[in-house]
């Protein structure tokens, strides 16, 4: 699979486990979190140029799928990353507590989403 569906796969994902939580259907939220993180690691399989590609993500026009990729991306684009979820954070709603969440847990040293 070219890098270019790998992203839009991780981003159809996002949005999808996000509009089930939001319908109150967690089972098939997590079905979409398996896919999205299925999605990250095809994307780790290109190495450097497959996380590149996801900071496209980082203008997407849903927010959530914005926090995600950031939240992904965080050791890798660090500056960046914490851009988008300081952005975020200062929102409303659950991109906005996913992105202070995020950034709690970088700031502990406890984040691990794409460890080294």
């Amino acid at each position: 699979m070219k890098i270019e569906e790998l992203v839009e796969r991780f981003a159809r994902h996002v949005q999808a486990q996000t509009d089930s939580i939001f319908r109150g259907d967690a089972r098939t939220g997590n079905k979409h979190a398996d896919q999205l993180i299925a999605a990250f690691d095809e994307l780790c399989a290109h190495g450097n140029a497959g996380r590149d590609a996801l900071t496209a993500l980082f203008t997407h026009p849903r927010m959530d799928v914005r926090v995600k990729a950031a939240a992904f991306l965080l050791r890798h684009q660090t500056e960046e990353a914490k851009a988008v979820l300081r952005e975020a954070a200062a929102g409303e709603g659950l991109a906005a507590f996913s992105a202070s969440e995020a950034l709690k847990r970088w700031e502990e040293g406890t984040w691990a989403l794409d460890p080294e």
